[in-house]
């Protein structure tokens, strides 16, 4: 597969520059439009107390209140779901996410006995261990599922958080965190979310907390940026067009070229994306 800068930044449709306010305005439309277009009456997303959930549930909400009103129908509604794995070493910035949302509605599942329950499946029917690294993939599913059956129960959509520094190094769970119904911010760096943030007037510790997929039981809250070997400084001047040293343009460059299965859809017979 031929991977270049050029190629990257259109296939993830990433900008030099964005107007936050103009990004804003678009992205709460295409919620909107969405949902009437389909049919349902919102959308619901987990909450972590990161930047990207943070952004995206904001949208959301600006977007069903906005449908209320308009619409003249009450049963548009955002669902914030918090999805713990027992307890959340940083839920204090999750409870601050929320606050800063003011979703319709909040519900929490602990996702810790289902995952517990699939581990032990998996070793009773191979007589092996899952390693940490497949667990914390385990807990990604696991939260998506209960964000498919809470949407499916209220005929709502769910939203995914995925935006070009993340699809860039394919940094998500296939079927997990990578599933949804709707992406709103893709397109974005991850500096241009924060961008988004600061203009939606979020508490600053929200959009400069260090980012972690936090999944790895022996490695709580391993920042994206070690896991990766990359920062997200040069992830972002990548897709914004800007020279980058040319080891770090390799490395984005193979791991995007790597991780393309995860950006598709199940291959097919007739796709030729791979060869």
């Amino acid at each position: 597969m031929d991977v270049n800068q050029d190629r990257i930044r259109k296939d993830l449709f990433s900008k030099e520059t964005i107007d936050p306010t103009e990004e804003i305005r678009k992205r709460v439309e295409f919620l909107k439009s969405y949902a009437i277009k389909t049919g349902t009456k919102g959308y619901v997303l987990g909450i972590s107390g990161g930047q990207d959930s943070t952004l995206a549930a904001k949208l959301a909400q600006l977007a069903v209140t906005e449908l209320r009103e308009e619409e003249q129908d009450e049963s548009y509604q955002f669902y914030a779901v918090r999805l713990p794995y027992g307890e959340q070493h940083d839920e204090d910035d999750a409870q601050l996410a929320l606050s800063y949302i003011e979703a319709d509605q909040v519900l929490t599942v602990n996702i810790k006995g289902a995952v517990e329950a699939s581990v032990e499946a998996f070793q009773a029917a191979t007589q092996s261990q899952l390693s940490t690294f497949l667990k914390g993939n385990t807990k990604a599913r696991e939260r998506m599922k209960v964000q498919f059956d809470l949407a499916a129960h209220y005929r709502a959509l769910v939203i995914g958080t995925d935006h070009a520094a993340e699809a860039v190094t394919g940094f998500f769970t296939k079927f997990g965190d990578g599933a949804c119904d709707v992406a709103p911010l893709f397109g974005l760096t991850k500096r241009q979310g924060k961008q988004l943030l600061e203009t939606l007037a979020a508490p600053e510790s929200l959009y400069t907390k260090v980012p972690t997929a936090d999944l790895e039981d022996d490695k709580p809250g391993l920042p994206d940026e070690e896991a990766l070997g990359i920062s997200y400084e040069q992830i972002d001047d990548y897709l914004e067009g800007k020279e980058v040293d040319q080891e770090i343009a390799q490395k984005i460059e193979s791991r995007y070229a790597m991780t393309e299965h995860k950006r598709q859809t199940p291959v097919t017979i007739y796709d030729h994306w791979w060869e």
